[in-house]
């Protein structure tokens, strides 16, 4: 159906954790409405289904290189996933070549904001609220102000919140998510580090 579109599609699923086949058709039977096609899934059981994927264990995947055209900056990235059979998928070895690259070019601190050490969440939330120490704002406006600030911070040190190089419109978690519903299996960035020769550069 026309009035079916991408975003609603990707909204649904990020709402349920169901498959993007499974969303598109709830969708589909639902007219377009949002809670209606929740109501559709439920029914379906998609939503328990889905609950049940995201409690598999990755315990395969493979672990991805890139190095500069000056061969001063590196970069390798572990993505897991559950089975060797996808392991060795090309699709997924792209997406490993791909996520690497991010890593060396964009220098994330983080995989993800659950990765992110409380202590340091809570430092960066005083920074931020010592930045508005002298503005006669409502505490709860502040919290909220604090809250996007922390938003923002996110997506420059965290790989999965971060705009894909080669695709500045999607997020790597979105990609991601992407992959995941075409694969049909989880996928997730586990680790990385990014190495720069001292004094090397990067041009």
């Amino acid at each position: 159906m026309d009035m079916i579109d991408a975003k609603m599609v990707y909204d649904l699923r990020n709402r349920t954790g169901a498959g993007i086949v499974d969303c598109k058709s709830a969708l589909e039977e639902a007219g377009g409405d949002i809670e209606k096609a929740i109501e559709v899934l439920k029914k379906k059981g998609a939503i328990k289904a889905a609950k049940k994927q995201s409690e598999r264990q990755a315990s395969e995947g493979i672990i991805a290189s890139y190095v500069h055209h000056n061969g001063k900056l590196a970069a390798l990235l572990e993505l897991a996933c559950e089975t060797d059979f996808v392991a060795r998928n090309e699709e997924f070895k792209l997406l490993a070549s791909d996520l690497a690259l991010q890593v060396a070019a964009m220098d994330p601190q983080y995989v993800s904001p659950e990765t992110v050490p409380a202590e340091i969440v809570e430092k960066k939330k005083e920074e931020f609220l010592a930045e508005m120490a002298n503005e006669n704002k409502p505490e709860d406006i502040k919290a909220k102000i604090v809250e996007g600030k922390l938003n923002k911070w996110y997506t420059d040190v965290c790989l999965t919140k971060q705009s894909f190089i080669k695709n500045e419109e999607q997020t790597i978690e979105q990609l991601i998510n992407e992959k995941t519903a075409k694969i049909g299996e989880k996928i997730v960035p586990t680790r990385f580090q990014r190495m720069i020769m001292v004094g090397g550069g990067q041009s």
